[in-house]
């Protein structure tokens, strides 16, 4: 029996233990836990490699988690958790899942010598794990599961990897926000949601909201530098949609979010205020149209959707939005953000430019969006079906790509989508793209735009009670030409930038609008969906505050990357097995 530890280089122990009665050579380096089996017979010996930093955690005897704890206390066996990856049918991500194999040693102090390694490893190269978590559930959202959610599924997984939680479930609207806005967060590694999309613009609004009463900034201020949030959000998808985390993580999994959780010790993917959608006309009038029928549960989005389709309504309003750099990137250039984001990791040196390491991201925070909000703003006029601004694909189950496919998480812009006023099938046709893998944006009535800021207001000399009065509806004349802005116009206001010349309004004549029969008194103005929150007002200014979040998630792994580097992996794997073989 071979075993020895040599600390000061990096190797770290060897040995051989027994898997299921198989023997294996084991070895546990700075970096992996690696085991392969040595009787086969057969050069094709498969070899398991697991990153340190992807153990979850490591047990005494036999042990098994979920879906319920099981413990064989035996003197010569430990049990390893850590990650697995599969393919996930209908999803962009991959499903992470528990793995767990059971070592057998000959002798306790052999056990006790590669749990204590073993659990060492685990600590050195994962110093930023966390330790103490704040858990809000919100039992009424979604199909009302997340309790039981939480408590099967990743309560559990928390334990295993020596996470404490302080769990809190909400009784009320905005109680988590509340919380954090008020209470002693002392100790908290983080703050974790267990629900939809709503609980999370509660936490984020919470966490940002505190961050900036402690720095003493103006968040009421529009033109205030706001302050990034210091704690990590996590979140436990348990909502209708949960658009967040599957733009974030790429499925939408209890356990796959949990294990992000845990294991994210490097790199993080941020977002902003409006997370996922700020969505006027179309978006504003579901959601209006949804809150009228909650008792249907998350059937109410596709009754609430086609009613508000067959309203065929449209709204003026006046669009201002301030261009980013489109050598940068661009919404229509094909790239997706992923794990690894180079489009991203640009973007933080360049909003953080005299940062060395996360901690002093806020003195370089400072001034920054002062300077970058300096240039020439666009302005459109028009009737719009719907007008929505996002800082992240959007993505969910039923629309894979997203909102805006190529849009970034970290860059510190958005993708301001306009949709013209068109006739009912062609607006169709454009919803019905974001459930394919067709460009929703190659449609002559919609146009694109990656923007710093955005603001909105009503076209015309309406005065400001008007707007306000969203439940008055007030009856508009059928037919007649309105005036909008051109898809040309817009993109012809960049081209021109660069010789100096600058076109802030282009109109153009559309066909007449015609109200569908359904719709006898449609509304003068819609509301804006935020994040499936309403905003019950009309005008509104937006600027996007990059990295002001720190959230636990890698990001969307990439399906084909891993599946060659494993190839690759198999193939080196094979080449050295050959080479030992030759005399």
């Amino acid at each position: 029996m071979k075993a020895f530890v040599q600390m000061e280089t990096d190797l770290r122990l060897e040995s051989s233990l027994w898997v299921e009665n198989r023997r294996c050579a084991a070895v546990l380096t700075g970096w992996h836990f690696k085991w392969t089996e040595v009787d086969k017979r057969s050069r094709d010996k498969s070899t398991v490699s697991v990153p340190v930093a992807e153990v979850v955690g490591v047990e005494e005897g036999k042990v098994e988690v979920l879906p319920h704890k099981t413990v064989e206390d035996t003197d010569k066996d430990f049990t390893v958790f850590y990650v697995k990856r599969s393919s996930s049918t209908g999803s962009c991500g991959l499903l992470w899942r528990l793995g767990r194999t059971q070592f057998s040693c000959p002798s306790r102090v052999l056990r006790d010598q590669w749990i204590k390694n073993l659990r060492i490893a685990v600590k050195t190269h994962t110093p930023l794990r966390p330790h103490r978590l704040l858990v809000f559930i919100n039992p009424f959202g979604g199909k009302k599961q997340a309790r039981q959610i939480f408590h099967s599924l990743v309560a559990p997984l928390f334990e295993l990897a020596g996470i404490s939680s302080h769990v809190i479930v909400t009784e009320r609207a905005n109680q988590a926000r509340d919380h954090l806005l008020k209470k002693d967060l002392t100790g908290f590694d983080g703050v974790v949601c267990v629900g939809g999309d709503g609980m999370f613009s509660e936490v984020l609004h919470g966490a940002i909201g505190r961050t900036q009463q402690e720095a003493g900034t103006c968040e009421n201020d529009p033109g205030v530098t706001l302050q990034p949030c210091p704690l990590h959000i996590g979140i436990i998808p348990a909502g209708s949609t949960d658009c967040v985390c599957y733009a974030t993580v790429g499925v939408i999994d209890p356990v796959t979010s949990a294990l992000h959780i845990i294991i994210v010790h490097h790199g993080f993917a941020l977002v902003r205020y409006s997370v996922s959608l700020l969505g006027y006309g179309f978006y504003g009038d579901v959601l209006v149209e949804s809150e009228k029928h909650r008792w249907m549960g998350p059937l109410r989005y596709d009754y609430s959707g086609s009613m508000v389709y067959l309203s065929n309504r449209s709204y003026t309003g006046t669009v201002q939005y301030l261009p980013a750099d489109p050598l940068l990137s661009s919404p229509r250039d094909n790239t997706r953000c992923l794990s690894g984001c180079s489009v991203c990791s640009r973007s933080t040196e360049r909003l953080f430019p005299n940062s060395s390491d996360s901690g002093s991201l806020y003195s370089s925070y400072s001034g920054h969006f002062h300077n970058d909000l300096e240039g020439e703003w666009v302005t459109v006029e028009g009737r719009f079906k719907c007008v929505s601004l996002t800082c992240m694909s959007s993505s969910c189950a039923r629309s894979p790509l997203g909102l805006s496919p190529s849009a970034h998480l970290a860059d510190g812009t958005g993708d301001l989508v306009l949709v013209w006023d068109t006739n009912p099938l062609s607006f169709l046709k454009f919803l019905y793209r974001h459930t394919s893998t067709e460009d929703q944006f190659d449609l002559p009535f919609v146009e694109v735009h990656r923007v710093k800021a955005v603001r909105f207001c009503m076209a015309g000399d309406t005065k400001e009670e008007e707007i306000r009065g969203l439940s008055a509806e007030t009856d508009i004349e059928a037919g007649g030409h309105v005036r909008s802005g051109s898809r040309n116009g817009s993109q012809q206001h960049l081209a021109e930038k660069a010789t100096g010349t600058v076109t802030t309004s282009v109109e153009k004549t559309v066909t007449p609008f015609t109200w569908c029969l359904c719709c006898k008194k449609p509304s003068a103005v819609s509301v804006w969906n935020c994040d499936g929150e309403i905003l019950p007002f009309t005008d509104i200014s937006c600027k996007i505050h990059g990295q002001l979040v720190r959230l636990y998630a890698r990001g969307i792994e990439d399906k084909a990357a891993i599946h060659h580097c494993s190839q690759e992996r198999d193939t080196c794997n094979m080449t050295c097995m050959i080479g030992k073989s030759l005399p």
